[in-house]
């Protein structure tokens, strides 16, 4: 049954922002179609757009999301491939895909189902963390929305995972949905190789396929007419902690940090640190922060990354190690426990940690052990969990080095109550 013929929208302009989610954005399909007209037709054609438009992932480390999507096609006369849309967003300090997924729903799926349409895909899973509930409604009126509204060749269904932090790495996803844990798994083959039912899978953040919606739409020209020439585009932030005006904000990719924490209310003059990137970020002080740009390449040349696209301003006055020292054991207690590092190391470097935040006798020996961890830890884990955790605990001793030394000897800040978000352990089937 096909749906009533819409008119075709004119491309919005390519250079105004917001282009994922309207200033006031209304989650239904006809507000949808409205806005931005019918879903762009699956072609083969859209892998080789992707690729010029420079997309990369939204979810992590920034891959250039069209090389991807070339690995799955070509493999596509072996076995039937399959998408997987990532919204599970196990990151505690992040909001960006669930406002997604609330407000622009229609907009993720047609970037799933234009996604497998240019890899030769007839079947699409959109995974979101089962503890959300209120993106559970969103997603699943959104999909019924569109039942009998097209002739589409892709089956679109919603899958709820288990609510972990390693949960929503692409092999976590693709191992329990083959009937497994939701733990991570290091051994080839890797998704795009031999993923879910034994196919190529494409695993993409939901913000990933939404930006490949703009680019069935519009193509790669309207796409890169805004961001940088390495990186086009928009990118979604979570602005949190110290900010009068905090949330998620849609920005072009390379405007200045200092910028766009100013705008959120959280001048970088009131700030001990920023942890960009989220819980497998880092953090910088604010001299750094207010020399670099949002982009990968700005935020790697001061050893950090863009991450998941948290921005979380730490006020002056509060204590960078004791927050540091929550998100490690809550990291600890968050890792899959496949390996030595992730059931011993993360344990002892967040207990490290904890003696070090708290000043009191032994706070020196920790803090000469935490350096001893890192080198124990980094590059031995079975998955990334133990690495992203290093980064981060790493990343405080350097910025927060005064305070380190002065708790080493003795000296701590005062308490003062939490800023960061440590949610209760979720359960891995």
């Amino acid at each position: 049954m096909s749906a009533p013929p819409h008119p075709t929208v004119a491309p919005p302009d390519a250079t105004v922002v917001p282009r994922l989610i309207p200033h006031r954005p209304d989650a239904s399909l006809g507000a949808h179609l409205a806005r931005l007209g019918p879903p762009p037709r699956p072609t083969r054609s859209l892998v080789e757009q992707v690729e010029a438009a420079g997309v990369r992932g939204r979810g992590g480390a920034g891959f250039p999301t069209g090389v991807k999507m070339a690995a799955v096609a070509a493999r596509s006369r072996t076995r039937g491939p399959i998408v997987v849309a990532n919204g599970t967003e196990g990151e505690p300090a992040s909001a960006k895909d669930q406002t997604l997924l609330v407000h622009v729903p229609h907009l993720v799926l047609d970037g799933m189902v234009a996604a497998a349409g240019a890899v030769g895909a007839r079947e699409a899973i959109l995974c979101v963390d089962r503890r959300h509930r209120h993106v559970v409604d969103a997603v699943g009126r959104a999909v019924g929305e569109r039942q009998g509204r097209w002739a589409d060749t892709v089956a679109v269904r919603v899958a709820q995972v288990p609510s972990r932090y390693v949960a929503g790495e692409e092999s976590a996803l693709v191992h329990w949905l083959n009937g497994g844990e939701a733990k991570p798994t290091s051994s080839p083959p890797r998704p795009f190789e031999r993923g879910v039912d034994g196919r190529p899978t494409l695993v993409d953040n939901v913000e990933t396929l939404a930006h490949v919606a703009l680019v069935a739409r519009f193509g790669a020209e309207w796409y890169r007419a805004i961001g940088t020439p390495d990186e086009p585009g928009t990118v979604l932030l979570t602005v949190g902690g110290h900010a009068a005006r905090g949330g998620v904000y849609e920005v072009p990719s390379g405007v200045p940090l200092a910028a766009l924490l100013d705008n959120a209310g959280a001048p970088l003059a009131e700030l001990a640190g920023v942890l960009v990137g989220g819980y497998f970020g880092t953090w910088l002080d604010p001299a750094t922060a207010a020399a670099v740009a949002v982009d990968h390449s700005s935020l790697r040349a001061v050893g950090g990354s863009l991450g998941c696209g948290v921005v979380f301003a730490l006020p002056r006055g509060h204590c960078g190690l004791a927050e540091t020292a929550r998100i490690a054991r809550w990291l600890a207690g968050e890792g899959a426990q496949q390996c030595g590092p992730c059931a011993h190391g993360l344990p002892a470097m967040a207990e490290a940690m904890e003696h070090l935040s708290a000043g009191g006798p032994g706070a020196s020996r920790a803090h000469v052990r935490l350096h001893q961890l890192f080198v124990q830890v980094e590059g031995r884990g079975a998955c990334r969990h133990p690495d992203g955790a290093v980064r981060m605990v790493r990343s405080a001793l350097e910025v927060f080095a005064a305070d380190a030394a002065a708790h080493a000897a003795g000296r701590p800040c005062p308490p003062a109550p939490a800023w960061l978000p440590t949610p209760a352990p979720g359960g891995w089937r």
